[in-house]
């Protein structure tokens, strides 16, 4: 009986989940298998579009590989029974050092779109932005997550009035923050979306329909739902093709960036800096803070890692703007290497998106509490107690 009563303090019942879904959610102990499971759940055409980068993706393979290379360099015989994972972010506080980065067309990974998104960001504790190109209204949204932080990343249309109109919408559902994006002068097609026919105005095969229907839910949910269209362009009028053409802008200058500034009284971040040059540039004209992004790998292909330039970044704004940092962030420990060289906070963007893909809600939920355990159990191995004692001895950059 002693010997039955010690093994019993060994053996914990697991959870139990009756559906299958549920089951394959609780399964998943890092962001590769939501990675994996969201590539089970979706066509391949919506699989594609979110996992892919521009031209031979090695933008992106560069970020991630930065990260993966990076070497932490922990202190021991440090009391780490208690941890603080908060962080002041543009002036609020954080319950975790990191903001969920915004996406286009969200509700075509799966059908509960934005505000499954913003309910999980708002239970977490951290801002979550919404794009241009989002597929639910900003009002809806922020209804969605009554107690979250909304940010809105904006497309400056060559159309002042368009912008003053997203403008607007933006601060009636109560968004505080603003995205200026820079690096998206023009649309760019993706190899991935032009196998798959994911184009502008869209020219699918009926290899690429044949493949999608391989996955009935997705439909299924996708027909109760709608078709996705940008909603929060609707104000732009015509069809989905017009308005998403309407938002770029490859006449954006430095004079559009200083009539936003008068024009929006919330935070102003400019998302899309990938030089110590265009940091100063853009602090120089007034703005919070400064997004080093290559559009998660999106845009331009072999552009600079974001994270390489965090440090000579950091120094040069030397404490004027908030610096932020994106593009092959894929874990809690990349998210503290992140903050460890100077990021205000990091952004994740395809993790989240493989937990909505894979189970919607309940998969974003499934990533933040992944990125929460990540973040804590580095933390702690580091020697840290809070987030704010993180600094460039805690990393090395390969």
């Amino acid at each position: 009986m002693a010997k039955s009563a010690k093994l019993k303090h060994l053996f914990k019942p697991p959870k139990i989940a009756w559906r299958p879904l549920e089951r394959q959610l609780l399964r998943a102990a890092g962001i590769e298998d939501l990675c994996r499971l969201a590539r089970r759940r979706v066509p391949r055409m919506v699989f594609d579009y979110t996992d892919g980068a521009a031209d031979s993706e090695r933008s992106l393979t560069r970020a991630r590989q930065t990260f993966a290379g990076m070497e932490f360099n922990p202190s021991v015989l440090r009391d780490v029974s208690t941890l603080d994972t908060t962080r002041t972010i543009l002036g609020r506080q954080a319950k975790l050092p990191f903001a969920l980065a915004p996406t286009g067309f969200t509700r075509m990974m799966h059908a509960e779109g934005e505000p499954a998104v913003a309910s999980a960001a708002a239970k977490f504790g951290v801002p979550y932005s919404v794009s241009t190109l989002g597929t639910t209204s900003l009002t809806d949204i922020a209804a969605s997550a009554p107690g979250g932080r909304h940010w809105f990343q904006l497309y400056f249309a060559e159309d002042r009035g368009l912008v003053k109109e997203l403008l607007a919408q933006a601060e009636e559902a109560g968004f505080d923050t603003i995205l200026l994006t820079l690096d998206t002068p023009i649309s760019v097609p993706r190899r991935r979306d032009i196998r798959n026919g994911l184009t502008i105005p869209p020219s699918m095969s009926l290899s690429t329909f044949a493949e999608a229907w391989l996955h009935p839910g997705w439909w299924v949910r996708q027909l109760r739902a709608g078709i996705p269209s940008p909603q929060v362009l609707s104000a732009a009028g015509g069809s989905a093709s017009d308005r998403i053409e309407r938002v770029f802008n490859p006449r954006l200058c430095e004079e559009d960036v200083e009539w936003l500034r008068g024009a929006w009284q919330g935070n102003l971040v400019t998302k899309g800096v990938q030089s110590v040059a265009d940091a100063r540039r853009v602090v120089d004209l007034g703005v919070d803070g400064v997004w080093l992004s290559t559009h998660g790998g999106r845009k331009l292909d072999r552009a600079p890692v974001p994270v390489r330039l965090l440090p000579d970044v950091v120094d040069e704004v030397d404490g004027r703007a908030e610096v932020f940092v994106d593009t092959g962030i894929t874990s809690g420990a990349d998210i503290v290497a992140a903050i460890a060289l100077g990021a205000s906070a990091a952004v994740v963007g395809r993790a989240y998106l493989y937990g909505l893909m894979a189970g919607g809600h309940a998969g974003v939920v499934k990533t933040l509490e992944i990125l929460t355990r990540e973040i804590e159990v580095t933390m702690k191995l580091l020697g840290v107690t809070g987030v704010d004692q993180l600094n460039r001895t805690h990393v090395t950059l390969p």
